[in-house]
């Protein structure tokens, strides 16, 4: 089996097509179900973020797990196979690990070293380990490219390559002045409660605005988020909850709008925009951050109004100065990407070491009880000291050999030497799976949970 990633992004796909392809939660799980139920999968999971949709599995046959993610993709997505296609990109084995903990530092990011793609990946493990769909391949693949991320982050500049989308997207409003000037005494509404809007909602906070609306369809996510930021040891800024009917009564009344919500259509439509705009003595400042967007792209054509969205912000990104951490970030991606081959490539022989093991250790016993039978004077001390003895010549002889074949398996190229190891000892096929099939049991066992 071999790791595949199918995926489109910022990078490969104009937004147009991102917005349609993007997937809600339900459908997620379908397309995950699907594509373990397709025959080139024993296991998948997928990562599903504003700017980037990527199918990852262990599949045994290239050609045909390219095509079946491919299809199922484009099943899910809505977008037709054949306009989908020129969008999407493939990574196989290696240069997969390579690009999923690329993604984990940030490097592939619209803004480079954002962090919330850690948050993301963790999502898409933990959904892969709720539908049973991830194995052992993949918990050990995400739960490595969290620990890589965390290191970029901790141990490089990384973040000083780049800001997270919503400061970026606050900056691109201020155009150029400080985000905490430009900022402080404004109004602001925040259309959703989830994780960016939340975000979004603590960064105005700390840079100073006189109030914060937060609008959201669940009406006690919008009164929590409030709480929290006005409860004692918070950000001491005045907020408060309204219901999504209340939109356009609080568009008239803020000075900067924040929007990212999982709604299929237009949460704001140009007309409600240009209601709002009409006759204000300062801009309205409206900061998209939905895929698909929230807000009508003809609000950058509204008098008095400056829109930024998804669209204008991978436009500001492509011409931002790339920081000297990023080739550190990448040296560390390198190193990590070839300890984690190595890893996996050790652990595939792990199980025909382990029945080669279990095999001396029957042959040991076999022989042991047949001198037994032809010695049956032994006492106990002789018969415990004679079997040792036997175990002892047994494990010397194995020992050099199972350590060597252990060393060239994690080489590049290394696959064939464990059957090699099963063809010389002429191991049972079944032993072997049955050892592979009880280490994947303890490794779900011992992965769960730990996202």
């Amino acid at each position: 089996m071999s790791l595949l990633v199918v995926g489109l992004s910022h990078r490969s796909a104009p937004v147009s097509i991102l917005e349609r392809a993007s997937l809600p939660a339900d459908t997620q799980a379908k397309l995950l179900q699907d594509s373990l139920a397709a025959e080139p999968a024993a296991e998948a999971t997928v990562l599903a973020t504003c700017n980037r949709i990527e199918l990852y599995a262990d599949v045994d046959k290239f050609h045909a797990g390219v095509a079946e993610l491919s299809t199922l993709l484009a099943q899910h997505s809505g977008v037709g196979l054949d306009e989908l296609t020129p969008y999407l990109y493939v990574h196989y084995e290696d240069r997969a690990v390579h690009h999923l903990f690329s993604v984990a530092c940030g490097l592939d990011s619209m803004v480079v070293g954002e962090g919330q793609i850690l948050g993301q990946i963790k999502d898409a493990l933990a959904l892969g380990q709720d539908l049973h769909t991830a194995g052992r391949l993949l918990n050990d693949l995400f739960q490595q490219a969290l620990r890589v991320g965390k290191r970029a982050h901790s141990e490089t500049g990384i973040d000083r390559a780049g800001q997270s989308l919503v400061t970026f997207g606050l900056e691109q409003l201020a155009q150029g002045t400080d985000v905490d000037c430009w900022a402080r005494g404004k109004r602001a509404l925040v259309i959703g409660a989830g994780s960016m809007s939340s975000l979004a909602a603590a960064t105005l906070a700390r840079a100073g605005v006189a109030e914060i609306v937060i609008a959201n369809r669940t009406l006690a996510r919008a009164e929590r988020l409030a709480e929290i930021l006005t409860e004692p040891g918070g950000t001491g800024v005045a907020a408060r909850s309204a219901e999504m009917v209340a939109v356009g009564d609080e568009l008239g009344r803020a000075d900067i709008v924040v929007s990212c919500t999982g709604a299929t259509g237009l949460v704001l439509t140009g007309d409600a925009v240009e209601a709002a705009a009409e006759g204000r003595d300062e801009p309205l400042h409206l900061l998209d951050l939905a895929m698909p967007r929230d807000i009508d792209a003809a609000a950058h054509r509204i008098p008095g109004v400056r829109l930024v969205d998804i669209e204008s912000l991978a436009d500001a990104s492509a011409d931002a100065p790339m920081a000297a951490d990023v080739d550190q970030v990448r040296g560390l991606v390198a190193d990590e990407v070839a300890a984690f081959g190595a890893a996996q490539r050790a652990a595939h022989i792990t199980p025909t070491v382990v029945a080669l093991r279990t095999m001396a250790a029957d042959v040991v016993a076999s022989e042991v009880a047949r001198l037994e039978g032809r010695l049956p004077g032994l006492d106990d001390k002789q018969r415990a000291e004679i079997t040792q003895t036997v175990r002892r010549v047994v494990d010397k002889l194995l020992h050099a050999p199972t350590v060597r074949v252990k060393q060239l398996a994690s080489e590049p190229g290394g696959a064939g030497y464990a059957d090699a190891l099963r063809t010389l000892f002429d191991l049972d096929p079944e032993t072997v799976a049955s050892v592979s099939r009880a280490d994947l049991n303890d490794a779900d066992v011992k992965n769960r949970g730990r996202v």
